[in-house]
């Protein structure tokens, strides 16, 4: 406490003798405000009348400057080459929007058990004509004059049975055909149903398969699209193609690469199938009609490019699939001595699948000045690695530093000088 007591009274006799010398006790704090107003006008002159620029050194090393120019050359490379040759980085881009109609023409003819029959495309092409993707029935099972009734399971060893008692009346089997009437035949050793019958047995595909001339039915394609930013409508029927051409080409990726109407067997096999192996089972193919347009060249250079896939099927890869093929069941129903009747057709065929895919661009400054403003930034990369080479790994690295950098000290002011020689600027009395 003596201490704290002896402070106060130092504090307050260094007062007294600062009111003797006629300085005021708040001249030191007024002194404060005016250097603060000084130093930030001083700031503010500096920033808004001042350039900075960074400070470089040039140095005359070959190893340095050779690393330096090479990884220059290979950004303009990628810059020249890969963003503006490639990628078109100087334009802007647009999705088409297209519509597809389809067309199927052929004839078949298949004589079965005596039977003789025709097929045109209304009986062969499921849905109806005009869709992107339909089925084209290449190969079938027909079960003729079906009724419901009641008769045995197929013997086809997924519904055996011993005794009634394997047959739950009323329920159903998750391989089974029809409701079971709780009835084992001891002829076919299978449960009895309700159902449609006689039950379908598919357990024997035709081979080869009964529309094998589908090979030569033709598909034609319609394909318009729209690049609505660039207000551009175009048609896979381009110049050049007319009805004279039409009539007579058949698409070839060499000798006809525009021709719109193609053999099925020829997707078939574009897409890397069997045709032969694909109609005895069924499948499924894709055709993709890619637009890749410059609208900086002339129009007619805006032009569709067909390529074709395999998406499911007997292909090579797939013969230990288990569930090969593609298939679908339809009837057809009539009236016989008044009991409705049907036939059933479990069809196997080729399905097709068309898609569109179309891109546009065409010259925009803003995308330019974006890839030019990211080129020059890349440009920095040979900057930092040279800066590594010189400042960490080469033998003078030491000296490099020296010469990059500029170190300086703070002095730090004496407060009390100053104030000083404020005082004694002051008038005296």
């Amino acid at each position: 406490m003596g201490g704290l007591h002896a402070d106060v009274f130092g504090l307050v006799e260094r007062e007294g003798e600062r009111e003797n010398c006629g300085i005021h006790p708040k001249l030191p704090s007024i002194f404060e405000e005016k250097r603060m107003k000084s130093v930030i006008t001083r700031t503010l002159t500096n920033f808004l009348f001042e350039y900075e620029t960074p400070r470089q050194v040039l140095v005359r090393d070959r190893r340095v400057a050779i690393v330096c120019r090479v990884i220059q050359l290979g950004v303009l490379g990628y810059i020249i080459g890969w963003v503006f040759m490639y990628e078109k980085g100087y334009q802007t881009v647009d999705t088409a929007i297209g519509s597809i109609f389809t067309k199927m023409k052929g004839i078949s003819f298949t004589n079965t058990s005596g039977k003789e029959k025709i097929w045109d495309v209304a009986d062969y092409v499921f849905p109806e004509q005009g869709d992107s993707s339909f089925v084209v029935m290449t190969n079938y099972i027909s079960t003729v004059g079906q009724q419901q009734g009641k008769c045995p399971e197929l013997p086809d060893g997924k519904n055996n049975c011993t005794s009634d008692a394997d047959c739950d009346e009323g329920k159903f089997k998750r391989t089974g055909n029809g409701q079971m009437t709780g009835k084992c035949m001891n002829k076919t050793r299978t449960c009895e149903i309700y159902s449609w019958c006689p039950v379908e047995d598919d357990r024997i595909v035709p081979n080869p398969a009964l529309l094998q001339t589908a090979e030569n039915y033709t598909l034609f394609i319609k394909n318009s699209i729209t690049f609505p930013q660039f207000n551009v409508v175009r048609s896979n029927l381009v110049e050049g193609i007319n009805q004279s051409y039409l009539s007579s080409c058949i698409y070839d990726p060499k000798s006809a690469p525009l021709c719109p109407i193609f053999k099925l067997k020829d997707i078939v096999e574009y897409s890397g199938f069997s045709f032969s192996e694909l109609a005895r089972t069924g499948g499924a193919v894709g055709v993709l009609i890619n637009w890749d347009c410059n609208l900086d060249l002339s129009i007619t250079y805006c032009k569709p490019k067909y390529d074709f896939y395999g998406l499911y099927g007997t292909g090579k890869n797939d013969k230990d699939n288990p569930s090969l093929g593609y298939n679908f069941r339809f009837a057809k129903f009539y009236m016989e001595d008044k009991v409705e009747k049907r036939t059933l057709m479990k069809v196997f065929g080729v399905r097709i699948d068309i898609t569109v895919h179309g891109l546009a661009g065409k010259f925009d400054i803003i995308p330019t000045l974006t890839a030019i403003g990211s080129g020059v930034g890349i440009f920095g990369v040979a900057t930092v690695v040279c800066d590594l080479l010189l400042l960490y790994l080469l033998p003078k690295r030491n000296f490099y530093k020296n010469m990059k950098f500029k170190h300086t000290e703070n002095e730090e002011e004496s407060p009390a000088p100053e104030q000083t020689q404020k005082e004694n600027d002051l008038p005296k009395e």
